[in-house]
């Protein structure tokens, strides 16, 4: 069969999270809750920490970043999962499917660095407390960020290197809410299980070297505190808490769906479902209830967002 190319398949339907209307009601309901919550939680963060000069610290600039990703993350897929359930009209172009993947594939990679970036940050502030603010300088917080951008788009590009030039001319249906790399690869016309194998052992790899290089980083600031003073421990235990939450929440779904050798799609819905609208909620959450100085900022901002309206 002579190739075709891939513009032969124009769109992709979404087959979405159930084809029953008083589930697709429920989930319709469920979503756009969850979204503003996500919206406003993470906001309040970013311009908190944007706008609050006692918390330009490098612990505080990480985290405004973190959750700037989670918001991304979630506008990119839960607002067009909104649309479709109230519309019914469950498509999305080639090239906007395209898009989707590749902007998924750089946010994700780019929290993937920047969680190992306050992972570093916790043990130069825990192991190394007199050189904190030497080590973790403004410059350094800048690297770190400009960092994990670029590796995030270039993680981004050579996934899309495997499959841009596909050809598509069978099913243009996708089981998912989302534009999903591996189910995306296996509505091209050739058989692709090879390609299917690299990216995803590419993207399985990377998320089990970050979460395993992330916990023996905090193995390690724990045997330091506990070496130094055991009386320290349960403190530290206390820091690194929220960060673990965070970690485990953000790979857990990420490993299993790359490389649990059993896919399920319920499962897979679920666990994208958890990524896109539990996680962004979590996270913000997971750091300021456990955070008094995050907490006291959060509370004047709004008490000063409430009098500026009041008075205009």
């Amino acid at each position: 069969m002579n190739e075709i190319n891939y513009t032969a398949v124009s769109e992709f339907v979404f087959l979405g999270l159930s084809t029953s209307r008083t589930i697709q009601h429920f989930f319709l309901a469920f979503s756009m809750v969850f979204y503003v919550v996500i919206v406003l939680g993470n906001t309040l963060v970013v311009l908190t920490v944007a706008l609050e000069p006692h918390l330009h610290f490098p612990m505080y600039f990480l985290l405004g970043n973190l959750s700037f990703i989670d918001l991304c993350l979630s506008t990119l897929t839960v607002p067009k999962m909104i649309s479709d359930l109230y519309s019914g009209h469950n498509t999305i172009s080639f090239w906007g499917c395209v898009f989707q993947i590749f902007v998924l594939h750089v946010l994700g990679g780019s929290e993937m660095v920047l969680l190992i970036a306050m992972a570093w940050d916790r043990y130069v502030a825990i192991c190394k407390p007199l050189h904190y603010l030497s080590i973790m300088s403004p410059r350094m917080c800048l690297l770190l960020l400009s960092g994990s951008w670029v590796i995030g788009f270039l993680h981004s590009v050579a996934q899309l290197a495997f499959v841009i030039h596909l050809s598509f001319c069978g099913s243009n249906k996708i089981d998912s809410f989302y534009c999903d790399l591996p189910r995306f690869i296996k509505l091209a016309c050739k058989d692709n299980d090879r390609m299917e194998f690299v990216v995803a052992a590419n993207s399985g790899i990377i998320s089990i070297g970050t979460f395993l290089l992330l916990t023996v980083s905090y193995i390690v600031i724990l045997c330091t505190v506990w070496k130094h003073s055991s009386g320290d421990l349960s403190k530290a235990l206390s820091t690194l808490s929220a960060h673990i939450s965070v970690v485990v929440l953000f790979f857990g779904p990420c490993i299993f769906v790359y490389m649990w050798p059993f896919p399920t799609v319920p499962v897979d819905k679920f666990l994208a479902i958890l990524d896109f609208m539990i996680t962004p909620i979590l996270n913000p959450a997971i750091y300021t209830l456990r955070n008094k100085d995050m907490k006291v900022a959060m509370r004047r901002l709004s008490n000063q967002l409430l009098h500026f309206r009041k008075i205009s």
